[in-house]
């Protein structure tokens, strides 16, 4: 039977029980077992696609097109595997769901409740994942914390579900925060006994607890955590900040979360660590020991919080282990580069420039100072979805001459709307879940430095964007030196772009920081560092 790990969180958000359950995760398939990974999101909207970066982070595109929290991003990235929408589940979605199934008669004239119907539908999602995909292990997150309002039926869902498929089917983890009081220097329990606390008035007793501190918890802390919250002494595992977090699969593994769990769960089928593990543990010391630096400038426009950009930072994680080359991000705010010396000053010392995706007018113009200064000046540079776009614009204003080229989703009376709406889009006026989005073929030139990066004519990638390329200009564009080397199979749609008399001057349309994972880096991204690379050391 398939086994159900619930991980909730208490105290606070933000302690990083997505990387408790990513590093578990891993950490069970390095053991031979199958796992796959469910976030629950306790807010109203359906998805994560119209939230504001500044305050939800990065947006992570799933295959299926499925706009998420960027937790399932860790997933993909620590388990290696690719999930879809159903492996979100949020209240939009839930009570969507029953308000249709009520609509349509399906309650047979049943005053419809949150218990049972709510619990229900959520414990129907659940197994879904579990029927749909067959694992040995189902790692559900519950986003939020225990106490929070909007919790509560997923946590009374979890609860049922315990009482169906019984303690050796399911456990609950709890991860909460053990503070450190500077004053006396000691680590605090009462926020842990008090989160827990909550949770047993709802029925629910952890079968584990992870404590976040700066430090290691202190054996006399795990002792007085054990006392008082009714949980072995080897149940209580210690979760220390990490300078990296591809670390803490090692360090919850030396704690002894993976063999609590797999005895009290009777997991039997231990292979000890495979091939996996040991391709991880390589990849992590390579990553903590560069043998070379290089400073790379991020010019976006969500740069006060860096969760807006995780998946491009950690896909030139990726790439710094395997160059064993450390990168250092400059974050640099697009608004702020708006005059040519502020250019000249913020970019002048960096080995290359990325410019990811983003919505809206504002910084425009910085974002295309960047793309001019990076082409003139032959620095390595990679743009991606917007930053593709404007790559598009700068090259139509400084190399084909056409002074006011632009987006018509920035000047929709521009004389050379060189980016234009998708053919798609018009006429949409729902903005959640419509642009186009997801996995989609792409077409790879023979030829060009795409292919070389890539490898085959052939590859998917992940999509999220209303405007493109205008073919209108298409010929103008290859006639002056930028080359679109990569196209969607009805060659309509411009998805990769290369600048021939330049070192390295890539854009795709496409986001393929979504697939880069830490074994296997994202090809356009190594491509960038390796020219970056070669630049300093030619």
């Amino acid at each position: 039977m398939t086994k159900f790990i619930i991980i909730t969180g208490g105290v606070l958000s933000g302690l990083g029980k997505g990387i408790v359950t990513s590093s578990l995760g891993m950490l069970l398939k390095s053991h031979g077992f199958k796992v796959t990974a469910i976030k629950v999101d306790p807010y109203l909207n359906c998805d994560a696609g119209t939230m504001n970066p500044f305050e939800h982070g990065e947006v992570f595109v799933l295959k299926d097109g499925t706009e998420v929290d960027l937790d399932l991003g860790n997933y993909e990235r620590f388990l290696n595997i690719e999930l879809c929408g159903d492996d979100n589940i949020t209240t939009g979605k839930v009570y969507r769901s029953v308000i249709e199934k009520e609509r349509a008669g399906e309650y047979l004239g049943k005053t419809v409740q949150i218990i049972p119907h709510i619990t229900d539908e959520i414990n129907r999602r659940i197994w879904k994942v579990a029927d749909d995909t067959d694992p040995d292990v189902v790692l559900v997150e519950m986003g939020g914390t225990v106490g929070d309002i909007e919790s509560s039926p997923f946590l009374e869902a979890s609860r049922q579900l315990h009482m169906e498929v019984g303690d050796d089917n399911l456990m609950f983890i709890h991860t909460t925060l053990v503070p450190v009081m500077e004053v006396v220097g000691e680590q605090k329990t009462k926020p842990t006994q008090h989160s827990v606390k909550a949770l047993r008035t709802i029925g629910i007793e952890p079968d584990v607890i992870v404590g976040r501190s700066k430090v290691e918890l202190e054996a006399s802390t795990k002792r007085k955590i054990s006392l008082f919250c009714d949980v072995p002494q080897d149940a209580v595992i210690s979760s220390p900040n990490a300078d990296n977090i591809y670390r803490v699969p090692f360090i919850l593994h030396e704690e002894g979360l993976t063999e609590y769990v797999m005895e009290k769960l009777k997991l039997e089928k231990e292979n000890g660590f495979d091939q996996y593990m040991k391709e991880w543990e390589e990849f992590t010391d390579n990553f903590e020991n560069p043998t070379s630096e290089l400073t790379v400038a991020l010019v976006g426009k969500y740069c006060e919080l860096e969760d807006a950009y995780v998946s491009h930072v950690e896909a030139l994680n990726h790439c710094r282990s395997a160059t064993r080359t450390d990168i250092n991000i400059e974050f640099l705010e697009s608004g702020d580069l708006g005059d040519k010396d502020a250019v000249d000053k913020l970019l002048g010392d960096v080995d290359g420039v990325l410019i990811p995706g983003g919505f809206g007018t504002r910084g425009i113009e910085g974002k295309i100072n960047a793309v001019n200064y990076s082409r003139t000046n032959k620095i390595p540079i990679l743009t991606i979805c917007l930053g593709f776009q404007v790559s598009v614009i700068e090259y139509a204003r400084n190399v084909l001459g056409y002074e006011n080229a632009n987006s018509s989703e920035f000047d929709h009376k521009t004389d050379h709307p060189v980016i234009d709406l998708l053919p798609m889009q018009r006429g949409i006026d729902k903005m959640g879940g419509t642009m186009r989005l997801g996995a989609e073929k792409v077409f790879v030139e023979k030829g060009t430095k795409a292919y070389e990066i890539y490898g085959s004519e052939e590859i998917q990638e992940r999509h999220r964007h209303r405007y493109e390329v205008n073919l209108e200009y298409k010929d103008e564009f290859e006639e002056k030196g930028m080359v679109f080397s990569g196209k969607s199979s009805n060659k309509k749609r411009m998805e990769i772009l290369e600048v021939v008399d330049h070192p390295f001057f890539m854009g795709s349309q496409f986001h393929p920081e979504f697939k880069s994972r830490p074994l296997k880096p994202a090809p356009l991204f190594l491509a960038f560092v390796q020219a970056m690379i070669d630049r300093r050391d030619s």
